[in-house]
This record gives C-alpha cells, sequence and structure tokens, in this order.
C-alpha cells in the first residue's frame, strides 16, 4: 500500500525537484540578466533562490552611485565657479547656464535623496569634489594647479544659491 500524499506535499516536492534542476544566472557573467531574474525570484517569492549576498553589495552600489553623482556634479559647479572667479573676461551665458543647470540639479538630487546631504558635512567628500573642480579647471583655463586655493573658501549656501557668483574682481594671478 502506497502512503497517501497530500496536495501540500506534492508541490512542495515538485517546487525542490524543480530548484534542483533549474539553472540561475551567474552574477559575474551577465550581470543584468542576473538582475533581473533576482526581481523575478523576489516578485514570485522564492526567497530561498536569491543570490543575497550579491544583492546586499548591489545596494550598497545604489547608495554609492548616488553619491558619486551627486561629488561629480559638484566638482562641475565648483569648477564653473573657479573659471568664473579666475576668468572674469570669458564669462559668458554658457557658463552661467552650466553652474544654472548644475545648481539645479543639486538641490533636486538633495529634495529627493535627503540623507546625501551628509554628504555636504564631510571634510573628505569636499576636498574630494574641489580636487576634481580644480583639476579640471586647471586643465580647461591653463591655470596651474596651485594657483587655485587649496580648499574651498565658499559656503554651501553660497555655491547653491541660485544668484550668487564668485567676487567679479579679477583675481591677479601670477
Amino acid at each position: 500500500m502506497k502512503p497517501t500524499v497530500t496536495c501540500y506535499q506534492y508541490l512542495k516536492a515538485k517546487a525542490k525537484e524543480k530548484k534542483k534542476n533549474m539553472v540561475l544566472t551567474n552574477y559575474e557573467q551577465d550581470i543584468i540578466a542576473w538582475a533581473n531574474e533576482q526581481a523575478s525570484l523576489v516578485r514570485n517569492k522564492q526567497f530561498d533562490l536569491l543570490d543575497l549576498e550579491h544583492i546586499a553589495e548591489e545596494i550598497e552600489d545604489v547608495g554609492k552611485s548616488e553619491q558619486r553623482e551627486l561629488a561629480s556634479r559638484m566638482a562641475v559647479l565648483l569648477c564653473h565657479l573657479l573659471k568664473w572667479k579666475y576668468q572674469p573676461d570669458r564669462q559668458g551665458s554658457s557658463w552661467q547656464a552650466t553652474i544654472k543647470t548644475q545648481r539645479d540639479r543639486i538641490r533636486h538630487r538633495l529634495k529627493k535623496t535627503p540623507s546625501l546631504k551628509t554628504c555636504l558635512d564631510d571634510p573628505e567628500w569636499w576636498a574630494d569634489a574641489w580636487a576634481d573642480a580644480r583639476d579640471v579647471a586647471t586643465k580647461e583655463t591653463a591655470i596651474a594647479y596651485d594657483k587655485f586655493p587649496e580648499q574651498c573658501a565658499w559656503s554651501v549656501q553660497n555655491i547653491l544659491s541660485e544668484d550668487w557668483f564668485p567676487d567679479l574682481e579679477y583675481t591677479k594671478i601670477i
């Protein structure tokens, strides 16, 4: 006589068999296919098949990506403010437009992701953004890197203010 198998036991056994035969996408081989597959597994509540270690890494990377975008936008803004200050004869609507756009996008990022505001209080983050701005300004102006201040002297409020620009008097560079 065969033992009686309930519907639940039957379905559980089938699912276990399917799991054994299932070939999951390798994270290192195709991250896009892997991500889509992981999303599908979550939606189908197949939590036991999830690649939790890589999912955790990807979640952390989302935050780092947001921080990199903010730093990049800030460096572009600071670079243009440096150029504005150190090359007053070249000030124009193009630089103004870039400055306005970067300010708007930075404010938008900070509004959408309030936790990014902590970057604005981080001296190391500022040092990196300022160094990047000096690097680009040096390349774009042919002004020596060491002619720009070592640290940003402008306040965050001024940098992000719609109508603030570095003093318009010419800063002599020797």
